[in-house]
């Protein structure tokens, strides 16, 4: 019996040992870095991250970030459902369409950019969205926020809008869409009158040409709707495998990002060199006066899901297809629930 109870004692140090030692090794892979691939939209989606960057490449953060700036949220998508980024920045409408069409691969964790829009004219007979009858407005975005905000704020008003893809006959309002940079571009030499642009293109254009003029701001003109909730621009999705798989290491590039938002609003001239550096804004100085108005902000968790809710909302409300198909639910907030 003395023999059996040394061996049952003996057993079970060794193995309370073995559990203890499990809880160290689990512990200490889950403070190990890890190497995350990040892509952010060029312009003002990406402008908050490139603090994140420059730590990051100088070896001061506590993961290894892969930053990837990219022109469009078609070549985002692909690399959040081919699994070539793990976290990315991209139009809040996109995140919820990806969240759907995935069947929950993708959940947002942070939202970064509020309204950025604005209609600029070469002219001054724009004062209202009323005015807008009877124009044609060149924008970007096509399936993204900035369409579905310009033609929802233009229906409310009244205004029946014709796109290439939905044409409408004798339509109050004729939108044209092409690439935000060659809008700028065309704006800036004079060759178009009126057009829709977010941040800092707009500030390139009323830099480069003194003819134009800033002649609404969509973000007041949403307020002025009273529909509830605000023009939400941007966030920060991550696969949910990746999630799943590394929460330790989502969390730690929240705290990351947090951090660099703030530090691009703390040091505009510092920020502004980087965006030009890293390519999200092409020149430094159009990046200097267009981050104060690019609206930057840190939300997640339930703050996080109570400013896009509302948005989704309304962009459903106008069009399921716009946030695909259908509200999405609890499972699309990480951490959130």
């Amino acid at each position: 019996m003395k023999k059996l109870l040394i061996l049952f004692l003996t057993l079970s140090l060794v193995l309370s040992l073995a559990a203890c030692g499990g809880k160290e090794e689990e512990k200490k892979d889950a403070d190990e870095p890890v190497s995350v691939n990040f892509a952010v939209l060029t312009g003002p989606t990406g402008v908050g991250a490139v603090d994140l960057w420059e730590r990051s490449d100088a070896g001061k953060t506590a993961d290894k970030y892969t930053v990837t700036a990219v022109a469009d949220n078609s070549q985002i998508q692909t690399g959040l459902i081919n699994g070539d980024y793990d976290i990315a920045a991209v139009a809040t409408n996109v995140a919820s369409a990806l969240y759907n069409k995935t069947e929950g691969q993708v959940q947002v964790i942070a939202i970064n950019t509020l309204g950025v829009l604005y209609i600029l004219e070469k002219g001054d007979t724009v004062h209202s969205v009323a005015d807008l009858k009877g124009k044609t407005i060149y924008s970007p975005g096509q399936g993204a926020n900035p369409e579905y905000a310009l033609k929802y704020i233009l229906t409310q008003n009244g205004l029946t809008v014709s796109t290439p893809t939905e044409e409408v006959a004798d339509a109050d309002v004729q939108i044209v869409f092409d690439d935000a940079s060659a809008i700028q571009t065309k704006m800036a030499a004079g060759e178009i009158d009126l057009a829709m642009l977010p941040v800092p293109a707009a500030t390139a254009v009323l830099i480069n040409n003194t003819d134009v003029r800033s002649a609404l701001d969509m973000t007041a003109e949403w307020d002025k709707l009273g529909t509830g909730g605000q023009l939400t621009m941007g966030c920060v999705a991550v696969r949910a495998a990746f999630a799943k798989e590394h929460p330790d290491a989502v969390k730690r590039f929240l705290e990351e990002y947090e951090k660099s938002i703030n530090a691009v609003k703390a040091d505009v001239d510092h920020a502004a060199q980087l965006c030009e550096q890293y390519g999200i804004v092409p020149k430094a100085a159009i990046a200097k006066k267009a981050i104060p108005d690019c609206s930057l902000t840190f939300q997640a968790g339930a703050d996080m899901r109570a400013t896009l809710e509302p948005y989704y909302q309304v962009l459903f409300d106008a069009n399921p297809a716009s946030i695909g198909g259908k509200m999405p639910d609890d499972g699309f907030y990480w951490n959130a629930r």
